[in-house]
């Protein structure tokens, strides 16, 4: 009958009937005297899945089994963290760990590995086991209790974790892990709640004892312990060595086919994201949340596609958020938000989205209600905490954030982000030295290397990091004036940005950020060539830049329209001051005409940005582009004036006649012509020849109409002429002076002319072509 009556409550049990099972359960531990413990703890279990948390307290404390199985000492301590009762919680698990256990951990391997053996052979020929089957019980009810107690770690840690005493639960998940390598729900608590720093989850991964592991088949073994230790790197942060995780990665991918898990798919998405190739990671994040659909049953039924996006894991929707975000995709944000408030409304990333939704569209004070909501339903949600300080930074409430942020590093202990944020509003405020000290701890927790040093990159690769923490680092000595170490840090950030196979469009500022150090630093050709380098990667040069996301419906389809500027950058008025201070690098360089059309394209860029701090620069480089005019005007007075210059020397300059040189009929020969003759002898030609005067006429009549440089060449034209005829009369006769006055008004004419005629033409070419 008891054997009946097991099956009959299991069979239940298997088939989700919850109150079949407990009264079955029931009449089982009434019928039983032998073994009514376990059956006692297994209805309990009943009662928990259940979630009749009392009534599994009070069947475990009827029974006294708290105090004599170390299960049901667990499963009691569970029921009262079920109920927030951390303290009596506590009562019963204790505040010590068994850390004794670790250190039995290669002794139990011994004997686990001895127990494995095969039959040992007698002196008489008969075979014997080495242990009884009491032994082989007694042994594997040990196993069953090291692995309790490592559960019950697991709990301590919950209740210190409840209790904001983070570093104990730090510790109590670590002695769980190290106790039993499988237990899983204590290593994502550490991973999920950052913790550990990067570089101490790496340390931590390697001193996990994973030959421990056990398996059905003990050929298995090993094999099982490598695809355990694989599992658990790919929950590693993103920030650690990308080498190691990728390859764990593609291991599960291609060699245990798991390719098209979502655990797989999350960790893929999460590497992608910390690159910034958002529109990658949003096609990942979509894939997970899309389900296969027969093709009649996604045209006919419209609420398909939206149920689509429910029953996931829930840490697949923050990544998902961040990503629609990062695109600009607000109508998918809106979409999403209303379906996961009609059908989720009591889970924090409903808040979560919303919260998301109306950050895109700028309205912030109704985002941070909605963070603040989500926050308060589940407290160690980290991107709440952060949207929640992000909303203070995006009004300019800079002590506000920072009190925001400040909480969300003390609750994620491991994460680099609160600090790297830390320091960013403490740069805002220009307190230069706490912006340097949060940079420096954000930096030494994302790289795992000393404050105050900047890796080479090999360690860099080595260890990872993010290379946005240079970035900021680099803009601190940058204020600081201290240009050679700005220098470094901006290279070094760029270096790993290309290493770690980031988006080229989201560095755009940093290489702008090198080109204004080599700018201050007098290194004017490298910081134009950055400047090059930015607008070509605005432009189209690399793969792609920030795209938003237009589609929503099965399978994760999407339209993509790739946004103008650089990388998402156009509205921050990136591009025009990049057009900015390149004019400035060409006109310290000389080049003004290419200063000019830099400056123009500067302040047309920042005028049409629509307001706001971009339109506010174009006054700078229109203040630069009227400066830049200015010079190019002087300068091309000053050329026209140089070469009117070296034609009048040219031209009074005696030469010795040379009769067999034919004059030419254009203006470059006639100056020839003059070069070769002497000034009595031209004059007297011109006496003679009339027709000369209506050529040079001609050109006149085809001349622009005179500038202010124009009027200054003429007036110089007058006083050469003026200087002339003093010289003709001192050596010629009244009467040759008399005969010679009509000659001399048509000299006039011929001299100022065509040099004023040339002058103005010269003037007009070049205007057009610098237009």
């Amino acid at each position: 009958m008891e054997r009946f009556l097991r099956s009959w409550r299991q069979d239940a049990l298997n088939r989700g009937q919850h109150d079949s099972a407990i009264y079955i359960g029931d009449k089982v531990l009434a019928l039983t005297t032998k073994d009514s413990d376990s059956d006692a703890f297994w209805l309990a279990q009943v009662h928990f899945s259940n979630n009749n948390f009392t009534r599994a307290l009070a069947l475990l404390s009827r029974k006294d089994l708290v105090s004599r199985s170390t299960a049901c000492r667990y499963l009691a301590a569970h029921c009262y963290i079920k109920q927030n009762q951390f303290d009596e919680a506590l009562s019963i698990l204790g505040e010590h760990n068994p850390t004794d256990l670790i250190r039995n951990n290669h002794t139990r391997r011994k004997i686990q590995h001895i127990n494995n053996q095969s039959h040992v052979t007698l002196r008489n020929g008969k075979t014997a086991t080495p242990r009884g089957e009491r032994a082989e019980e007694r042994e594997r009810d040990e196993a069953n209790n090291v692995r309790f107690e490592a559960a019950m770690c697991y709990l301590r840690g919950l209740c210190f974790s409840k209790q904001n005493a983070f570093d104990r639960a730090r510790d109590c998940y670590k002695d769980a892990v190290r106790i039993d390598v499988q237990c899983f729900e204590a290593f994502d608590q550490l991973m999920k709640n950052s913790l550990m720093s990067p570089t101490e989850e790496l340390e931590f991964l390697e001193s996990l004892d994973f030959d421990s592991v056990s398996s059905p088949d003990p050929m298995m073994a090993q094999e099982a312990a490598h695809f355990t230790k694989m599992l658990y790197t790919t929950r590693l942060s993103k920030y650690s060595s990308p080498t190691i995780l990728s390859d764990a990665t593609e291991t599960l991918s291609t060699h245990y086919n798991l390719a098209e898990n979502p655990d797989i798919l999350l960790s893929r998405a999460e590497a992608l994201y910390t690159q910034c190739r958002f529109p990658e990671a949003l096609e990942l994040t979509s894939s997970i949340l899309s389900t296969s659909q027969p093709p009649d049953l996604t045209t006919t039924n419209t609420s398909i596609p939206a149920q689509n996006n429910l029953g996931h894991a829930p840490a697949i929707y923050p990544l998902h958020l961040a990503c629609l975000y990062e695109t600009g995709a607000t109508n998918a944000l809106f979409l999403l938000s209303h379906m996961l408030a009609d059908h989720s409304p009591e889970e924090p990333y409903t808040y979560l989205a919303i919260g998301v939704y109306y950050l895109s569209v700028s309205k912030v004070a109704e985002a941070r209600r909605f963070f603040s909501k989500a926050s308060l339903l589940d407290p160690h949600s980290a991107p709440a905490w952060i949207g929640f300080a992000h909303t203070f930074a995006a009004e300019g409430e800079h002590d506000q954030a920072i009190a925001a942020y400040s909480t969300a590093a003390r609750l994620f202990q491991g994460s680099h982000l609160p600090q790297l944020f830390l320091g960013m509003q403490h740069l805002a405020l220009n307190n230069m030295a706490l912006a340097h000290e949060y940079l420096s701890a954000a930096y030494t927790m994302s790289t795992g290397a000393k404050l105050g040093s900047v890796p080479k990159i090999s360690t860099a690769l080595a260890v990872g990091g993010d290379p946005l923490v240079l970035n900021e680092l680099g803009v601190v000595h940058y204020h600081l004036s201290h240009l050679e170490k700005a220098v470094e840090y901006f290279q070094q950030a760029l270096a790993l940005a290309a290493s770690l196979h980031c988006e080229p469009s989201a560095w755009v500022a940093t290489r702008a950020n090198l080109g204004h150090s080599f700018r201050r630093l007098d290194l004017l050709p490298e910081a134009l060539n950055e400047y090059d380098e930015c607008l070509r990667v605005g432009a189209g040069g690399s793969s792609m830049g920030y795209s938003p996301f237009l589609g929503s419906g099965p399978g994760g389809s999407a339209s993509v329209t790739t946004s103008s500027g650089v990388g998402g950058y156009e509205d921050r008025g990136l591009t025009g001051s990049l057009h900015t201070s390149r004019g400035l690098v060409l006109l310290q360089l000389g080049r003004t005409t290419e200063a000019v059309a830099a400056l123009h394209e500067a302040v047309r860029v920042l005028g049409a940005s629509g307001g706001g701090d971009a339109a506010g620069g174009a006054g700078v480089a229109g203040t630069l582009l009227s400066r830049a005019l200015e010079l190019w005007a002087l300068e091309g007075r000053q050329q026209g004036r140089q070469t009117f210059e070296e034609d009048y020397r040219a031209a009074c300059t005696p030469v010795p006649i040379n009769p067999t040189k034919r004059r030419g009929t254009n203006r470059s020969h006639n100056l020839k012509g003059k070069e070769r003759t002497a000034p009595e002898e031209m004059s007297r030609r011109r006496a003679r020849q009339g027709p000369v005067v209506e050529e040079w006429t001609d050109e006149v009549a085809h001349a622009t109409p005179q500038t202010e440089e124009d009027n200054v060449e003429m007036d110089l034209d007058d006083a050469a002429d003026g200087l002339l005829r003093r010289a003709l009369g001192r050596v010629r006769p009244s009467r040759q002076r008399r005969a010679a006055a009509p000659a001399t008004l048509e000299m006039d004419t011929e001299t100022s002319a065509p040099s004023g005629g040339r002058s103005r033409g010269i003037r007009h070419g070049r205007s057009h072509s610098r237009q």
